[in-house]
């Protein structure tokens, strides 16, 4: 028996899904933190310098948000002194396409802005 489509209850659990989506990439850093991490391990100290604007306190804190989202992972590396890494993990690295898709529509939307103003 085929089920009929209905638009609202599609609506619905699509809402839902963004809802959830936004509820763990919430905040200005994190999708930041992920688009970084998708293209290599970085140091705390390499983040910081790389994501322009955030603070140290902030960044522990995304971190750890992001750890415990089982989307990066901490990794204590066995150095003198010891250092700390963070790495993408499989599940998080399923954002990338997504980082991409916002970092295209930046581009485009800056573009779109600028010629505006430049126009006035």
């Amino acid at each position: 028996m085929k089920e009929d489509f209905n638009p609202i209850k599609s609506c619905s659990h699509k809402i839902l899904a963004i809802s959830d989506t936004m509820d763990i990439l919430n905040g200005k850093w994190k999708m930041s933190i992920i688009a970084c991490l998708c293209y290599k391990p970085m140091r705390y100290s390499e983040l910081l310098r790389e994501v322009k604007g955030i603070s140290g306190k902030v960044l522990s804190r995304e971190l750890k948000d992001l750890e415990m989202n089982e989307l990066i992972e901490r990794i204590v590396l066995n150095t003198a002194p010891v250092a700390v890494e963070y790495r993408i993990t499989e599940y998080g690295n399923s954002l990338k396409d997504l980082t991409n898709t916002i970092a295209e529509w930046g581009f485009i939307h800056r573009e779109r802005i600028i010629s505006t103003m430049k126009k006035d």
